[in-house]
């Protein structure tokens, strides 16, 4: 059998729909004809402009193939796109119909349809392959691999655009009454958005206005007579709304329901609107664009409007809007009820959560609206509007915030100390404190919107264990070196667990969990108040899409390393404390008893005696539960917290523009594996501060008290400093354009801020301890594509595509130098890995 290497991204069965009657041509437009020269040497356009069969338009060679080898493999255009384009051909013929029936059974296939379309053309995937940038390189050393992964992550991100398409206004245009049809070009699914002409730098080839975009209306081409138009409903309602701000729950993969036949057919354009049309698709196409008459490839002849005022001809009828929106309501035969508004969400908005944005722009020393705790001078006032978070909503501090006060008035916390706490730790209000931090989480919340964007501040993602007895060692501390830290709260959404696990449901098996999470909290509270640590909850809690995919991604690599506890002394104390702990909630005698038994005595012990020594150490142990027989019931839910994990520490650090930070040989050994896996190697940078980090200990301040103390301390923030420039110079730079000096420069500032720093440290007296950093920078950075697909299917648009820089953190005396040594050199992986 013969293999196909010419692909067309326009099918041709698309391309037949717009053949003028009788003819099996249509006129086919170049755009960018190839040059030539002439014999005297002057450059001349070639032909622009054929008659033109489908057989040499919209066509490319080996666009969709794979390479094996030598072999060439079409199993993408023959079984993937030829399933698409079948089931597609269906559907465009339905809705250019009357049948809503029809309607009905091709709804899915054609948004199916119009997203694979949107992503097959030589601008989609240029636009696909500029979101992995690895991919971009490698195809200039081994086209085939990337041309491979390409095709991949094509098929992967597929179905990206349907939910914003479905929820939204949607209404086919005829000219069917019009002397002018509309024409077809190189890319036809176009986004139109009247607040972004094409000469603005966001439409930059091959970049189109985000589909999420309130003003964005998305344009096809059923065929010469119809033209499908998709407009989101904010801006069908109100005109006059911000175009360039994200629509309300601006979701890609989320489920929702919708009425398949709700389609506004009403509408029949003049040849001046047909014009006008024609006038956006040919300015939004890349190189061809083709019609059944050579008037229509030529709107601009005709059309006088701005690109702005345009707008007026794809703007549904306002009196048919009724159709769209509202309220509905679903009940199923076990008694439950579906509930969703008008943009897709299944609850309501929590009025306590919304903040007014301001109606003038803020003085600088005002309040700043994004709720950092800052003045608007000192946060959001430089950054671009893009990159502040949301002003109209409660801010991740601000949250954590409410959620210490209610804490607070909840266990009295002006008047009881923790023993008493424990004391009088009930189930209610176990349960009361877990449902205070749901009312604050809702599962719809964008937490994108309210994560900080890469906007040139240094910050860390944390990810390590969240015990209290851990976190409070190096994690704490790191905000003095490296800026804010971003670490994941302890509590759980009890919503997200099933029913008979939620602690709102079943609390007296919480109640050990209970005591760590909020001694956890407790600890980073006056740190996240202060602004160095920003306390954010699971982004998988609102995500399910991104929590599935996580799932799957983190199970397909989990063969590569295995997790065990005794490569991390630290976590693994721990965990043998929270054993021993268990047993003393054996009850008193079976536990004297198992004591007597095994202890080696001189003198026997009373069991009374026994039992008062048990009740003594529980006491002392500031984790053990207070309360008799606590394993009655369903005994007790012991969850170690390594969070996040390595899926979505980069996916955060990356969102975030952050470097990951952690206290965990095993993350270490999974950023590793991360380098093994690409394949194209990345170059060691700025060795001589690796070096001088790694050679000596560094102080860490113990508890909120002592970090607090010294935090404005020139030496800290000097090295907050160095680090942010350390940051910048690996994300900016690559192996051949290197500044020795400028590194030169870092090391001696480091050697001269750790002194400066210990000597603080000393003279202040406050409790510290000794730790050995491993840091890595790297020209390339840590990166997977598996990430970046991510964050493209969460719908982030201003990310980091690697992380240029990752520290370790370890106690300075917990292993012999020779061991640092080695687990750095594992991050040292040889030029061109993988090849």
């Amino acid at each position: 059998m013969s293999v196909t290497r010419k692909n067309h991204y326009v099918p041709q069965w698309h391309q037949e729909r717009f053949f003028a009657p009788g003819r099996t041509t249509h006129f086919l437009l170049d755009l960018k004809p190839p040059t030539f020269k002439r014999r005297d040497g002057t450059l001349a356009s070639g032909r622009c402009l054929f008659d033109s069969p489908t057989s040499r338009a919209f066509v490319a060679q080996d666009l969709y193939s794979t390479f094996f080898g030598v072999e060439v493999n079409d199993e993408i255009e023959k079984m993937f796109f030829g399933d698409i384009d079948r089931r597609g051909a269906d559907a465009v013929r339905a809705f250019c119909g009357d049948d809503q029936g029809a309607w009905h059974q091709h709804f899915e296939d054609l948004f199916e349809f119009l997203d694979i379309q949107k992503l097959r053309t030589p601008k989609g995937l240029a636009w696909l392959r500029q979101q992995y940038p690895e991919i971009g390189r490698l195809g200039e050393m081994l086209p085939g691999v990337a041309q491979n992964q390409l095709m991949a992550e094509m098929q992967s991100i597929r179905m990206l655009n349907v939910t914003t398409w479905t929820t939204g206004v949607r209404e086919i245009v005829s000219a069917e009454q019009a002397g002018a049809k509309f024409i077809l070009s190189d890319h036809p699914v176009t986004v139109y958005n009247h607040a972004i002409p094409p000469s603005d730098a966001r439409n930059r080839y091959p970049e189109d206005p985000s589909s999420a975009l309130k003003g964005s209306q998305t344009l096809f081409p059923l065929g010469p007579d119809h033209l499908l138009i998709l407009t989101n409903l904010e801006y069908a309602k109100t005109p006059e709304t911000c175009p360039n701000a994200k629509r309300t729950f601006a979701r890609n993969y989320q489920s929702t329901m919708v009425s398949t036949i709700e389609f506004i057919k009403d509408r029949y354009l003049t040849d001046e609107q047909v014009a006008e049309v024609n006038f956006v698709i040919k300015a939004r196409a890349d190189r061809y664009v083709a019609g059944s008459s050579r008037e229509d490839i030529f709107p601009e002849k005709v059309v006088s409007k701005s690109w702005a005022d345009l707008r007026t001809t794809f703007l549904p009828p306002a009196d048919k809007l009724y159709r769209y929106g509202g309220e509905m309501y679903a009940r199923f035969e076990s008694g439950d009820v579906y509930y969703q508004d008008k943009f897709g969400r299944t609850e309501k908005p929590r009025e306590w959560l919304l903040k007014e944005e301001p109606k003038t722009p803020p003085r600088p020393r005002d309040y700043c609206p994004c709720g950092s705790g800052l003045s608007f001078g000192k946060c959001c006032r430089d950054k671009p509007v893009h990159l502040r978070t949301s002003w109209t909503e409660k801010s991740i501090r601000e949250r954590n915030m409410m959620f210490m006060d209610a804490l607070t008035q909840l266990f009295e916390l002006g008047t009881k100390d923790w023993d008493t706490i424990r004391r009088e730790m009930t189930d209610e209000k176990i349960a009361r404190m877990y449902r205070l931090y749901e009312a604050l989480w809702p599962l719809e919340t964008d937490l994108l919107a309210l994560l900080p964007k890469p906007d040139g501040k240094m910050r860390s993602v944390y990810t390590g264990s969240l015990h209290p007895k851990l976190i409070i060692e190096f994690a704490l501390g790191a905000p003095l070196y490296f800026g804010e830290v971003i670490v994941q709260n302890p509590f759980l959404i009890s919503r997200t667990l099933q029913k008979d696990k939620r602690p709102t449901e079943h609390p007296r098996q919480y109640r050990g969990e209970a005591l760590k999470t909020l001694m956890t909290f407790f600890q980073l509270m006056p740190l996240v108040e202060a602004g160095l640590v920003r306390l954010i909850p699971d982004p998988c809690d609102f995500d399910l899409h991104l929590r599935d995919q996580m799932m799957a991604m983190a199970q397909a690599r989990s063969h590569d390393i295995k997790f065990v506890p005794s490569d991390d002394p630290r976590l693994e104390a721990v965990m043998q404390e929270d054993l021993r702990r268990t047993m003393l909630y054996w009850p008193k005698e079976a536990l004297a008893e198992r004591i007597l038994k095994t202890a080696e005595v001189d003198e026997p012990i009373e069991t009374d005696t026994l039992v008062g020594i048990i009740e003594q150490m529980k006491v002392k142990d500031e984790l053990a539960i207070l309360q008799n027989d606590p394993f009655a019931e369903g005994g007790q839910f012991e969850i170690m917290k390594m969070a996040p994990n390595f899926e979505i520490a980069m996916y955060l650090a990356q969102a975030t523009g952050a470097q990951i930070l952690t206290d965990s040989p095993f993350r270490w050994r999974e950023l590793d594996a991360a380098l093994a896996r690409r394949h194209l190697g990345t170059s060691p940078a700025l060795i001589q501060l690796q070096r001088e980090i790694s050679s000596t200990p560094v102080e860490f301040p113990v508890g909120h008290q002592a970090i607090l103390q010294v935090f404005d301390d020139p030496s800290f923030r000097g090295t907050e400093s160095l680090f942010h420039a350390a940051f910048a110079y690996t994300s900016a730079r690559t192996a051949d354009k290197l500044k020795p000096n400028f590194e030169a420069h870092l090391a001696a500032r480091f050697r001269r801020q750790r002194d400066s720093m210990k000597s603080l440290i000393t003279s202040t007296k406050i409790p510290a301890v000794a730790a050995r950093l491993s840091t890595a920078f790297r020209f390339g950075g840590f990166q997977d594509n598996t990430i970046n697909r991510l964050l493209l299917m969460s719908g982030s648009e201003h990310h980091l595509h690697s992380v240029p820089m990752a520290t370790l953190i370890e106690r300075w005396d917990a292993a012999p130098q020779a061991d640092t040594v080695k687990s750095r050199a594992t991050l040292r992986p040889e030029r061109n890995r993988g090849l």
